[in-house]
């Protein structure tokens, strides 16, 4: 499977009662799609699967993969702390349909760079399908190291990575001596260094509300080849993502920027909780702003 393109990891839109927005959840499927993304994770960060029960990750899995209809791929998250439960995920997802795996390092227990390609190999004997790999020492506590990499280059199903560890060193780790894996940029305020060194992917939870800015900079610099241009989106992007990466309050941002759009993302389920008003009026300006600068540069200003 090529991975080309932008793809966003699914909010959850929930009732104030923390049940599912299941109108909602439609909606965002229907704008994401509508504005050009190029595929859809399901289970990804953005969308809780920390907070979710086994049950309803696997009938969000069936209902997002309905809801899609064939338009655009749909990956499938596995992740957990328990390999048996990361397998039996990947199970469903291939039941459901899905056309990819995003497989996680296992979080909290910091396991081995061996003990991370055991576990994302078992995940693989399990479902058979492509797999897109995701490195965010951040939140699991450890990077899929180098022996980790070359232990999952025994199976061509592991055919990209989502690298979200900031590190730019990394970037050019898995550039220069992991090609046969494609690079897909997890970390949104290093998009025009992952897409000069070769990345033709873009994982972004912004793309939720913004999808046509995060499109933007795609198409100039992977497909147009134009830096000049991307430099230039990308200046008028970077107080959003400092906005998003810097606040200690990411869910909360993404699901108040789809509420801006009008479809409602609902509250974050706890521990977390909703922005309060003056973080909304001030995520709200850099959106605003963000959104006028991009037109004026693709031309699309009225």
């Amino acid at each position: 499977m090529r991975f080309e393109g932008i793809y966003t990891p699914l909010v959850t839109p929930y009732n104030d009662d923390f049940s599912v927005n299941e109108q909602a959840l439609a909606d965002a499927v229907d704008l994401l799609i509508g504005a050009g993304v190029h595929g859809i994770i399901v289970a990804g960060t953005t969308g809780e699967y920390y907070a979710q029960s086994f049950d309803e990750r696997i009938w969000l899995m069936k209902r997002v993969h309905k809801l899609i209809n064939g338009r655009v791929p749909m990956i499938a998250g596995t992740g957990d702390m328990r390999t048996e439960n990361s397998i039996e995920y990947a199970k469903a997802a291939r039941k459901v349909g899905a056309d990819a795996l995003l497989i996680a390092t296992p979080p909290y227990s910091c396991p081995t760079g061996r003990e991370v390609a055991l576990h994302c190999l078992a995940v693989d004997r399990a479902a058979n399908m492509p797999a897109m790999l995701y490195n965010y020492p951040g939140r699991m506590g450890v990077n899929m190291d180098e022996e980790t990499l070359d232990r999952l280059g025994r199976s061509p199903n592991f055919c990209a990575i989502k690298e979200s560890s900031g590190d730019i060193n990394r970037l050019h780790l898995l550039a220069r001596d992991y090609p046969h894996i494609q690079l897909s940029c997890g970390m949104d305020d290093q998009a025009l260094e992952f897409f000069a060194w070769g990345a033709r992917s873009w994982v972004c939870a912004g793309s939720n509300f913004a999808p046509e800015a995060h499109i933007a900079l795609y198409q100039a610099c992977v497909v147009e080849g134009d830096f000049t241009k991307g430099r230039a989106i990308m200046s008028a992007m970077l107080p959003l993502m400092r906005v998003l990466e810097q606040g200690g309050k990411f869910v909360q941002c993404i699901k108040h920027g789809l509420t801006m759009r009008g479809i409602p993302a609902g509250p974050p389920r706890k521990p977390l909780h909703p922005l309060n008003k003056d973080d909304k009026r001030a995520l709200e300006e850099v959106i605003r702003t963000m959104n006028t600068a991009v037109a004026k540069i693709t031309g699309e200003a009225k």
